[in-house]
């Protein structure tokens, strides 16, 4: 059956230019391409045993046409800055202006609360509606938001991380309706659109921003509303990267309680410092034995390479709530 091109997806008339151009071009392109990207066009290449003469110049026709039309210069202006400002080579200056380029805010909504101590900022919230509470420091920085939290009543703490962890978006109406209702103390600006606040990322941001032991109760007391979030949380608060600053006996530890054909899986697609840790922290013949196993491991699906890895991490959270090991938060300097 003859293919139709105008009824192909851009995906699969990707797949049969590629084959057109050959595996050198195609080796080429995929170095430029998304892992979904290269699995999406894949999926169409393997079906496919023939291209047609036809089909062929067809594809190669409409590829020349498609590049004619839309000839210049395509970027990810996102990326560009995110890149540009990190070859700037001031850590702290980086963090805090992406921060607040990739806040996805034209302007600072509520802009004063950003520039009010935290304990006036507590003052001034602590007898709003938790959900309020929750909307409006999910427009401030992370840390800020952390240093308020640490302000507000213990039994309201919990409650609020939760609430900024369910946030998605937030219409311009609820955020207008705020700023209304503090209008006197604050003021702001957001443009009308749906404004990305609030969520997971945003909540582990907070966390990680706050005093050690602080967000432990915190996470506790979403645990007690809901598992599913704070699993979440607890996921992201450590990977499985971030176990290579543990100091050397709290891996020792961990690794007492991982069987070897679970670390060896979970080492499939892990950085060398990791590797490297984890060697230093078992014995020689050990180390040996899991280097062969990784190097003689064929393909594996992703999704079990991650189940081990946060197999390892649940162990490492489990014995930091035991007392037996610190685990350092993310972004803070290695334990020694």
């Amino acid at each position: 059956m003859k293919k139709d091109l105008s009824k192909m997806t851009g995906a699969e008339k990707a797949a049969y230019l590629l084959l057109c151009l050959g595996e050198e071009t195609t080796a080429e392109v995929f170095k430029e391409l998304k892992d979904e990207e290269i699995r999406w066009i894949s999926s169409y290449m393997k079906a496919v045993d023939h291209v047609p003469a036809d089909l062929a110049r067809e594809v190669v026709a409409h590829y020349r046409k498609t590049q004619a039309e839309y000839a210049g210069l395509f970027v990810n202006g996102n990326e560009f800055i995110n890149k540009a400002l990190a070859s700037t080579g001031d850590d702290a200056r980086v963090e805090s202006l992406l921060e607040d380029l990739n806040s996805e805010f034209d302007g600072k909504p509520l802009e004063t609360i950003s520039m009010m101590e935290p304990r006036m900022v507590a003052d001034l919230l602590k007898n709003e509606h938790p959900q309020t509470i929750a909307l409006i420091l999910s427009t401030q920085k992370s840390e800020h938001t952390g240093h308020v939290l640490a302000h507000l009543p213990e039994e309201l703490r919990a409650d609020v991380v939760y609430r900024i962890a369910r946030i998605e978006k937030v219409s311009p109406e609820i955020i207008h309706q705020i700023e209304e209702a503090l209008q006197r103390e604050i003021g702001g600006f957001v443009k009308k659109d749906q404004h990305h606040v609030g969520g997971v990322d945003k909540a582990v941001e907070i966390l990680t921003r706050m005093e050690k032991g602080l967000e432990q109760d915190i996470l506790g007391g979403i645990e007690a509303v809901d598992q599913e979030i704070a699993e979440k949380i607890r996921n992201l608060l450590v990977t499985f990267e971030d176990l290579h600053r543990i100091d050397n006996k709290g891996m020792q530890k961990i690794l007492r309680e991982v069987k070897n054909e679970t670390l060896t899986l979970a080492l499939k697609t892990a950085p060398e410092n990791i590797k490297e840790k984890i060697y230093q922290n078992i014995s020689e013949r050990a180390a040996d034995i899991i280097a062969e196993d990784l190097e003689a491991l064929g393909p594996v699906r992703l999704s079990e390479v991650e189940r081990a890895q946060q197999s390892i991490v649940k162990i490492a959270l489990r014995l930091e709530e035991e007392g037996q090991l610190v685990l350092p938060g993310k972004g803070q300097e290695p334990l020694v």
